[in-house]
């Protein structure tokens, strides 16, 4: 079984920064993509940042130049640290994983944390 879990949400200010920490535990046999979404209030679930294994990084244009995804294999630890933090990201970010454990492709999701960006 494969358990995701985010940390590191929390309140700041207009032009603050987070780091965000997923730590991944379980078979982690094949990593397809691992991302962050997020969701505001009333809002859809959205992609913020993927990093697929056969493909390039891709942000959303919202967050471009601000956040930075990346993965640490050693701790099993995907990162997304952000910048120059606005109001409109605040949401409940998650976590995500697209992976093949024991012959079997599924797709996981941490329970998310919570960013609040104060104007």
């Amino acid at each position: 079984q494969v358990q995701l879990v985010e940390s590191g949400g929390g309140l700041v200010r207009s032009g603050g920064s987070l780091s965000l920490s997923c730590l991944m535990s379980g078979r982690l046999s094949i990593i397809h993509v691992l991302a962050w979404y997020r969701q505001a209030p009333g809002k859809q679930r959205e992609l913020v940042a993927a990093m697929p294994s056969d493909g390039e990084t891709n942000y959303r244009d919202s967050v471009k130049g601000r956040f930075t995804i990346s993965r640490d294999n050693a701790k099993s630890t995907l990162t997304l640290q952000m910048a120059s933090l606005k109001p409109e990201d605040t949401a409940v970010y998650y976590c995500y994983a697209d992976i093949t454990t024991l012959g079997s492709r599924a797709q996981y999701w941490g329970r998310g944390t919570q960013v609040t960006v104060s104007s």
